[in-house]
């Protein structure tokens, strides 16, 4: 039997769309097509929509997920409206992909879990991270460990920039009304509050917002790798002009894992999950999703006997956000059940609110 090809509606055509999502659907014209795009931007609604070749345009999401022939929307505009589009999306009977942060409270989570349970339609978080390849050859070799002793999560990065800048040609328009900037603006403080208790301006309520974003990538990775834990031990955060960094010790009860991750305005990206066993170690290094082929590498070190070898292995250069979207494919294709769900994201969120609480203390 032939396979159908899923119409998507795509809602959010910034950075992330323009070098990734569109690209790797357009690779995939065996699963996908674009059949509908928004943005905030007229304007790039309208370059985007020449560009591609794509009719059915829109500013207002809520217009989008009303077309009938859309099978599909990926929700990709700012984190402030994740919730609002998931659910709209799916009350018109559309599966779902959002990316990452799936949402920035659990009320809004709660909200997305029951409109996905209502419609009887998949939703799911865009964690591309956890579909590379290297990084579920990694899940395995750690399920087989006879004890984890100990874990390191580290992603320090520089500015998005510095790689798109170099490698893509993105573009945005200034055509986007101050009445809406306003409106995010608000959203985000408004938001941001809910979760965590705090006045906007405070650096716990700053660093809330950074776990949603770059950290939630790597603590997800995490608790697939080695599951959620007890609680932190203790936590640190440090503010400088142009500069933040977080370090954390988290309590496994047998072991525990040191968390580093911040940002600054140095080209490069270092990224990485290792899971040390007493005799085996087994790494994830990733490098920036913004140069698509750059191939997420797994490190094994293993001593045996008197003998110690270190492995580097590159299972394929087929990138995290295309097999990301084949699982997606199938999760909606063969009635399957995403590992990226909803209700595994509402463990981030708690998680995030865990580091935030350790870091007042």
């Amino acid at each position: 039997m032939e396979k159908p090809v899923l119409n998507v509606g795509m809602i959010g055509l910034g950075e992330v769309a323009q070098v990734v999502h569109i690209p790797v659907l357009e690779a995939m014209p065996d699963r996908f097509k674009i059949t509908a795009i928004c943005d905030i931007s007229p304007q790039l609604v309208q370059y985007i929509g020449d560009r591609y070749g794509i009719e059915n345009r829109y500013t207002e999401a809520s217009e989008l997920v009303k077309q009938p022939d859309v099978d599909v929307v990926l929700v990709l505009n700012s984190d402030e409206y994740h919730a609002e589009c998931a659910i709209a999306a799916a009350d018109h009977r559309k599966h779902v992909l959002i990316e990452k942060p799936m949402c920035l409270t659990e009320a809004e989570a709660d909200a997305i879990i029951e409109a996905q349970k209502r419609n009887g339609v998949k939703v799911m978080v865009g964690y591309m991270r956890r579909y590379a390849a290297s990084f579920v050859e990694a899940v395995n070799h750690i399920g087989g460990f006879e004890r984890i002793t100990y874990a390191r999560v580290r992603d320090i990065i520089g500015p998005n920039r510095f790689f798109i800048g170099q490698t893509s040609h993105v573009v945005s328009f200034a055509d986007i009304p101050e009445e809406l900037k306003q409106d995010r603006r608000e959203r985000s403080l408004r938001l941001g509050q809910e979760a965590t208790g705090l006045e906007p301006g405070s650096p716990y309520f700053n660093l809330y917002r950074f776990l949603t974003g770059l950290s939630s990538h790597d603590l997800s990775a995490m608790r697939e790798a080695i599951g959620m834990p007890k609680g932190v031990v203790g936590a640190k955060l440090t503010v400088h002009p142009g500069s933040l960094f977080l370090n954390a010790i988290l309590d496994y009860d047998k072991f525990s894992v040191t968390f580093e991750t911040g940002t600054d305005a140095q080209g490069r990206f270092d990224a990485h999950v290792e899971v040390y066993s007493r005799t085996k170690s087994v790494k994830v290094q990733y490098d920036t999703p913004y140069i698509r082929h750059l191939p997420t590498k797994l490190l094994i070190s293993e001593t045996a006997g008197e003998t110690y070898t270190e492995s580097v292995i590159r299972p394929t250069y087929t990138d995290p956000y295309t097999l990301e979207m084949r699982h997606f494919y199938d999760v909606i294709t063969q009635n399957l059940v995403p590992k990226t769900t909803p209700e595994d994201y509402k463990q981030d969120l708690a998680l995030f609110k865990m580091i935030v609480d350790a870091v007042q203390k």
